[in-house]
This record gives C-alpha cells, sequence and structure tokens, in this order.
C-alpha cells in the first residue's frame, strides 16, 4: 500500500497511478482550544473583507476557515490562537505604520 499526505491534510491511496481517498476510521475532531474563525471575526466585529484584510489575507481564505473547506495551519492558526487573546494587541500590531 502507497499512501500520500496531500497539502490541505488528506491523505490518499495509490492504485494503479490513481489516488483514492482514505476515509478515516473515526472522525476527525476540531481541537478544543482553536478558536472558530468567525467567532474572532464577529467579537471583532468585522466583515470578512475587513477581516482579511487586517490579517494580510485574501477574503476567499477568510470565507473557506469559516465554511470549513479549510483550515488554518502553521502561522495563522497560531495567530488566530493570539487574537483569541487579546485582538486590539494584534490588530494594532499588524496596523500600517503611520509615517
Amino acid at each position: 500500500m502507497r499512501l500520500r499526505l496531500k497539502a490541505y491534510g488528506r491523505i490518499v491511496e495509490l492504485r494503479d497511478g490513481h489516488e483514492v481517498p482514505l476515509v478515516p476510521e473515526t472522525p476527525v475532531e476540531t481541537r478544543a482550544s482553536e478558536p472558530e474563525v468567525r467567532d474572532l471575526r464577529r467579537r471583532a466585529q468585522l466583515t470578512q473583507t475587513e477581516f482579511a484584510a487586517r490579517l494580510g489575507v485574501p477574503v476567499e481564505t477568510i470565507r473557506n476557515w469559516e465554511q470549513g473547506k479549510r483550515s488554518p495551519r502553521g502561522p495563522a492558526r497560531a495567530l488566530l490562537a493570539v487574537i483569541a487573546h487579546s485582538p486590539d494587541t494584534v490588530f494594532a500590531a499588524l496596523a500600517p505604520a503611520e509615517i
């Protein structure tokens, strides 16, 4: 059996040159400590477009996170965790510097 880990975290089996998705035996649960993107955005009273601009990501990224099509990974997940604890500090640090 040959397996491949896809960039978005799904594992597929390679059979006869084709990728066959492997369904996990148990559903993957979201971590309780991971904040929900929609909740963070709403607590900050920002639209998806405003939240995306503050984080410096495309609005499509925010939409995909909120709809569950994708999950924040790496630095984005860490940034969201910090926003959950201190949003004003994070947004102030990410704001463009005034000249």
